[in-house]
């Protein structure tokens, strides 16, 4: 009954959203909505898994992981929505706030499904209501951006249908039953068709691997993130992605079960790898503030799947990562709207030494690019220097140094942007006509997901740590 709760909430108060004939009334729905469902979240966290045998539904470590990091990220989005909503109080925000409620109901969705083909039909039902919040803006880049989104992730889509089909046929050869419930594929996975299972699990990371964004299936990112409203690009950056990551980690763990781990990690390493190269590549002298934050996207999409790849402490470190990069991305993306809203533009060139106009977000904008590029004290710091440890424990020398090395030229090529955009020389003339200014909602808001990261990298809970233990184990050990 919680687990259904924690779905349908918001999809009731999206109906309501669209029912409801008041503007400025709709928008509170989406904090009311998003704090209850934090609460909900929280409680069914607290009373341990609940995964009924073969069920629809059910919520394991690495789902509640994942859910909670999408609530909570949401939860703080929200209350930038209801500032962000009221500084465009002349627009029609019924589809966007109705789509918004939406999106998490999606989201939930595929944390809690136990079986594939209800998981693929969330992950679809993501694509297709997150779309129209992009194009938001309502220009000829947004609806580009917008078409180009749909396109590519719903051929990903395909891919990863194609993925189930062959999984469930490699059931249907080996234990004479094509069921796809997970913990059916679970148990039964040693029995199945090794080359039909191999070539489902290819067609899955292909295909979720283009929805979280892992190179080169990342071509979508850069104008999709550009051109949103910097709201919706910290929820696909931070939300949309870990429940990708999450999608292709059900695949790995029935390769786990089915003892194929290791060609299932090469796979996933493969990618990892090239992620971070073109992340490296792409992110030098990119003059757009979001198209820059895309890149980083692709970089820490990287970073998980290699953590998983290796295995080990290193999977431990890409649990703590995931929690890390959604709530620093929110935060960046949501600083980084604030100076596009109030300067009209995201060209480096043309908001320099925005510290000196606005303090809060251009502050938590430099301070959650230190954060993202793994500075201490921040949770990234922690998660990523576990990954390497987790690297060099495996005997990866190679490895390792190259990891650092595209760490170290990604990091010098976001701060040749960042730095200007801050602390640069200001112009006499700042800001547009009718700019928009920091308010207690809009800039408040991603500071607390700032300070949430620094408070992971002082000090984490023990139940964060057993829940980020948890979920590791499930991808490291077979049922």
């Amino acid at each position: 009954m919680l687990l259904n709760a924690i779905i349908l909430l918001p999809a009731a108060a999206a109906l309501i959203a669209g029912l409801v004939p008041w503007p400025r009334l709709r928008p509170l729905l989406v904090p009311l909505t998003a704090l209850t469902h934090l609460g909900l979240v929280c409680r069914a966290l607290a009373q341990g898994p609940i995964t009924p045998s073969h069920a629809m539904l059910g919520l394991d470590p690495l789902g509640g992981l994942t859910l909670l990091v999408v609530s909570l990220l949401y939860a703080v989005s929200s209350l930038y929505a209801l500032g962000y909503l009221r500084c465009h109080h002349d627009w029609d925000n019924r589809i966007f706030t109705a789509c918004l409620l939406l999106f998490l109901s999606a989201m939930s969705l595929a944390t809690l499904a136990r079986h594939l083909g209800l998981l693929w039909v969330a992950v679809e039902a993501t694509t297709l209501v997150s779309a129209p919040l992009i194009y938001y803006n309502r220009n000829k880049f947004s609806i580009e951006a917008t078409w180009k989104y749909l396109l590519l992730c719903s051929v990903g889509i395909a891919l990863a249908m194609l993925g189930i089909l062959f999984v469930a046929y490699a059931s249907l050869l080996g234990h004479g039953e094509a069921n796809i419930q997970l913990d059916h594929l679970l148990a039964n996975a040693p029995l199945f068709s090794v080359p039909w299972l191999r070539a489902g699990f290819v067609f899955l990371l292909v295909g979720f691997g283009t929805k979280m964004g892992l190179a080169p299936l990342h071509t979508w990112k850069p104008d999709a993130y550009g051109e949103a409203p910097g709201l919706v690009g910290g929820l696909l950056a931070g939300g949309l992605t870990s429940v990708a990551f999450l999608a292709i980690l059900r695949a790995m763990q029935i390769m786990t079960a089915a003892g194929e781990q290791a060609i299932a990690r090469q796979c996933l390493l493969a990618l990892g790898v090239t992620s971070l190269l073109f992340a490296a590549l792409f992110v030098i002298r990119q003059r757009d503030i979001k198209r820059m934050l895309a890149y980083s996207s692709v970089e820490h999409m990287g970073i998980l799947a290699i953590g998983v790849a290796v295995g080990g402490l290193a999977t431990y470190g890409a649990m703590f990562h995931m929690f890390n990069n959604a709530l620093t991305k929110g935060s960046l993306f949501m600083s980084a709207g604030n100076i596009h809203r109030h300067y009209g533009s995201k060209r480096q060139c043309e908001i320099l030494g925005s510290l000196a106009v606005l303090p809060v977000s251009a502050g938590v904008f430099l301070a959650g690019f230190l954060a993202i590029a793994g500075s201490p004290p921040f949770g990234v710091f922690l998660s990523e220097f576990t990954i390497l440890r987790g690297i060099f424990n495996t005997g990866h020398p190679l490895l390792s140094g190259g990891f650092l090395l595209l760490l170290t030229v990604i990091f010098i090529g976001m701060a040749g942007t960042v730095l200007p955009v801050t602390l640069g020389p200001t112009y006499d003339q700042q800001g547009t006509p009718g700019n928009h200014h920091e308010t207690l909602l809009t800039a408040g808001a991603p500071l607390l997901l700032l300070l949430a990261v620094l408070a992971a990298g002082l000090y984490l809970p023990a139940p964060l740590k057993n829940l980020f233990a948890n979920a590791a184990a499930l991808l490291e050990v077979t049922p």
